[in-house]
């Protein structure tokens, strides 16, 4: 196929046997030339990341708690895994050079990269690849905000020298070489970046999960698997709640038109979930990628006669939110009526105060107010092409006796966003599923 970029997760790196995992899926496949790995995560349930154990030690320090105990537990845990493994890292060097930046006051973006770091270095030994430290490419400036371009050039030089390599995710430096780490998403993040930089045929995510699926799990029984999707698609199910990658860890990818392959580390034999950038072809049948959405949303519904022909209500009403500190969701619309969609964690408290400023400002004919909703977005770009979509959707719903009490549909018409009172969420997105999925 050609070249490829494998990022492998916190699960798939959490002990000797799930690196062992990775040797055999990437001697299988020639085509994997640079390996970006995170930190080990949980073995089980009640296990802990070792992010957060690094994490844990800074804060002690900083208590003046004795911090040494938690140390012995990582340094085990990496000493099991090069021990298992047989590898020949010299990681008691490591870590004294660690503990002695810990006890100077080293930062708390170094510390917790340190976890991705000595990873690295094990299974780079284990798998053969030259180590080559992020730090030494990715590129933040002197304020810690990235830079992007300059990381993309830095990592074209430093990964041309090196034919296979393993590259440790989460963090990279400050010119000044101080570390600095990714805020969230971060080996997601590091994975894309390589891949677009080495101008890779696909980026591959390495996880425990075999790809997305169409919806979640936890109420829908045995949901179908997403075999392909495009980024916008995703970029709806993402916004509406779905567990998938965060958008800045598929920018760089995205950006350079690489499909990202979601893929199951403990089942390799699985193709997972391809992201690209254009829709693949529908299979027979089908009309949507995915279903999505959230509990806990507030809707302000206002009627005004004439609402259509006075000039500035929706920057008046948008205004009055900005001095609320709180972000509009959605905003669907008629001639003479405007909902607008509030979140009611940004809401906390102020909801009384916004009815009122509405009331006093925008000076509605009537105003309601529905607290405790769901959203629920149904996505796909088939959806535009089928005649009766929105039927059938509708259709499921008032087969189940819920009330649709708002319904906004994007202007691409990939998506039907409908507002349901919370207690009829899991119920709703059974429903869905059902009317379009066989």
């Amino acid at each position: 196929m050609g070249l490829k970029v494998a990022k492998f997760g916190g699960s798939s790196v959490a002990d000797a046997l799930q690196i062992e995992k990775i040797k055999n899926i990437i001697e299988n496949d020639g085509d994997i030339r640079y390996v970006v790995v995170s930190a080990p995560g949980k073995r089980f349930s009640e296990d802990s990341k070792v992010t957060d154990l690094l994490y844990l030690c800074k804060t002690h320090i900083e208590h003046k708690i004795p911090y040494q105990q938690i140390f012995q537990v990582i340094r085990d845990r990496f000493m099991a895994v090069k021990v298992n493994l047989g590898v020949d890292v010299n990681l008691s060097s490591e870590f004294e050079e660690i503990q002695k930046n810990l006890e100077e006051g080293a930062s708390a973006d170094y510390i917790a990269s340190r976890g991705e770091y000595l990873n690295a270095m094990i299974i780079a030994a284990y798998l053969g690849y030259d180590f080559v430290d992020a730090a030494s490419m990715v590129r933040f400036d002197d304020k810690g905000r990235f830079m992007e371009e300059l990381t993309n050039t830095e990592i074209k030089k430093k990964l041309a020298e090196h034919e296979r390599a393993v590259i440790p995710g989460f963090y990279g430096a400050k010119v000044d070489g101080t570390v600095r780490t990714f805020s969230r998403g971060g080996s997601d993040i590091t994975g894309a970046l390589v891949a677009r930089a080495m101008d890779a045929d696909v980026y591959e995510n390495w996880t425990d999960v075999s790809g997305f699926l169409m919806a979640d799990p936890r109420i829908v029984d045995d949901p179908k698997p997403i075999s392909s999707v495009s980024y916008k698609e995703l970029r709806e199910l993402s916004y509406m709640g779905a567990s998938v990658l965060h958008e800045d860890a598929i920018y760089p990818a995205r950006v350079a038109n690489i499909p990202i392959n979601i893929r199951n580390t403990n089942r390799p034999e699985d193709p997972g979930t391809i992201i690209t950038s254009e829709p693949a072809a529908l299979e027979e049948g089908q009309v949507i990628a995915g279903i999505a959405g959230s509990k806990d949303f507030t809707v302000i519904a206002m009627y005004k006669n004439l609402m259509s022909s006075e000039r500035g209500f929706i920057r008046k009403m948008t205004a009055i939110l900005e001095d609320y500190d709180v972000p509009i969701e959605h905003i669907p619309s008629g001639v003479d009526t405007l909902s607008v969609v509030l979140d009611n964690d940004a809401i906390d408290g102020k909801l009384d105060e916004i009815v009122d400023e509405f009331e006093r400002q925008l000076k509605p004919d009537t105003m309601e107010v529905f607290e405790n909703m769901a959203l629920i977005a149904t996505v796909g770009h088939g959806m535009s092409s089928r005649t009766g979509t929105a039927a059938r959707l509708f259709t499921a719903l008032a087969e189940e006796k819920i009330n649709i009490r708002m319904i906004d549909q994007g202007s691409s018409e990939m998506n039907i966003i409908v507002g349901v009172e919370n207690k009829h969420f899991e119920t709703a997105i059974r429903a869905i599923y059902r009317a379009f999925v066989k």
